[in-house]
């Protein structure tokens, strides 16, 4: 080999090797959002050479742009409504799905109507804030991490500060009062399904780490408010009756204890939870693909999507610990992957979907089920079908920037 051609492959190598670690340092470290992707896309717009995702970020930011002119900042202490504890640091909700009864005078007890959600319900603010925090603070810090604007550092930042650090305005970390139901109690475990996003919080902050408004003291902050609040759902009476769910519910605790474990480095909490997600593939989940417990529902297509998207973001969460739960079978053969298959004929047309379904089909939760398998399982076959239920949720600048 000549000097020329020895010159030419060594400046090769440091140009790989730059390259590789430009791309490693820019690796954000989330833990549902697929760090690698997001660079990779970051990286691709500055280049500018991909016109679809250059219009999909201008698109986001435009939305980004209109949050922070909103200026709307969220609080547990914004309800007028003070809870059984005096506190109105505490969250506090009623049960979506229990209305007076009409036989008694007082309406009391409540009385349920699955899928019916009681207007009522909207007189206590926690939820729907806590639910538009979440959104909000999800939009602006990935806002942030593509343009490293620190109008959106400042504007995520301090929506973080006000629901979980800020003396004043914090909310407490439990959720004893949570879906209470009038007349029969003041909290349930199933009020916990209402803090099932919380994963999404914990990605926004890592993707603000490194804007000068959001601080290594304030993530300590947050990591000691997830501690609590992981504390709380494995310690308290309301916890642990949430954790013996046998539908959603229970597919949705075992969320929040991986990805809170995972904030907090607390991988051994995380890795025994996973345990507790296999039993419940193999008690939830028929051989065929099929989903009783959430098929017997009023809403039976809504949750059937809502309770499979909890197992994928648990797969997801696990390969933060290098666990394997795309491939996961159990010994009677149900498994996540047969989950998504089972949905497949339906949305093809090949199936009608005859299961009680008191409200019209929607297809945008299913689209992100089917983004997500695509990836997962590498089939392309899901992201075709993806793309013919639902061409606008698919084409999303969400989905164009973090897929």
């Amino acid at each position: 080999m000549n000097l020329i051609n020895s010159a030419k492959i060594f400046w090769i190598i440091v140009f790989l090797c730059q390259n590789y670690l430009f791309f490693a340092q820019n690796v954000p470290k989330t833990i549902v959002f697929n760090g690698e992707v997001l660079a990779k896309n970051q990286k691709i717009l500055s280049e500018g050479k991909d016109s679809e995702k250059v219009n999909a970020l201008k698109t986001f930011l435009a939305h980004a742009d209109k949050i922070v002119k909103k200026g709307k900042f969220y609080s547990v202490m914004d309800k007028t409504i003070v809870p059984p504890s005096g506190d109105k640091h505490d969250y506090m909700s009623q049960a979506p799905y229990w209305w007076p009864d009409s036989s008694k005078p007082n309406g009391l007890p409540y009385i349920r109507r699955d899928g019916e959600r009681n207007p009522e319900l909207n007189k206590i603010s926690d939820h729907e804030e806590m639910s538009e925090m979440i959104e909000d603070v999800g939009t602006i810090a990935l806002a942030y991490y593509f343009s490293k604007d620190e109008k959106y550092g400042q504007h995520a930042a301090r929506l973080l500060k006000t629901w979980f650090l800020d003396k004043e305005t914090r909310q407490n970390p439990h959720l004893n009062f949570g879906q209470g139901i009038p007349g029969i109690n003041t909290g349930r475990g199933i009020g916990i399904i209402e803090t099932r996003f919380l994963y999404q919080v914990i990605d926004a902050a890592i993707l603000l780490r490194g804007s000068k408004n959001w601080s290594e003291n304030d993530e300590k902050g947050l990591k000691k408010w997830f501690s609590d609040y992981l504390k709380w759902l494995i310690e308290s009476p309301i916890g642990k009756d949430e954790s013996d769910e046998h539908n959603n519910h229970g597919t949705h605790y075992d969320v929040q204890i991986i990805s809170l474990a995972l904030f907090t480095e607390q991988p051994e909490i995380a890795k025994k939870q996973l345990d507790e997600t296999k039993k419940r593939i193999k008690s939830q989940f028929q051989a065929d693909g099929s989903q009783p417990h959430e098929l017997a529902r009023t809403v039976s297509w809504g949750y059937t999507n809502m309770n499979l998207l909890g197992f994928l973001t648990i797969a997801r969460l696990a390969e933060n610990l290098k666990i394997d739960l795309w491939q996961f079978e159990t010994d009677d053969a149900k498994s996540i992957k047969k989950c998504v298959d089972w949905l497949v004929p339906f949305l093809k047309n090949e199936k009608t979907w005859t299961h009680k379904q008191i409200k019209k089909i929607t297809y945008e939760e299913t689209v992100k089920i089917l983004k997500i398998a695509a990836k997962a399982y590498v089939n392309p076959a899901y992201e075709d079908l993806a793309k013919k239920i639902d061409a606008e949720s698919y084409q999303s600048a969400i989905y164009q920037l973090t897929f």
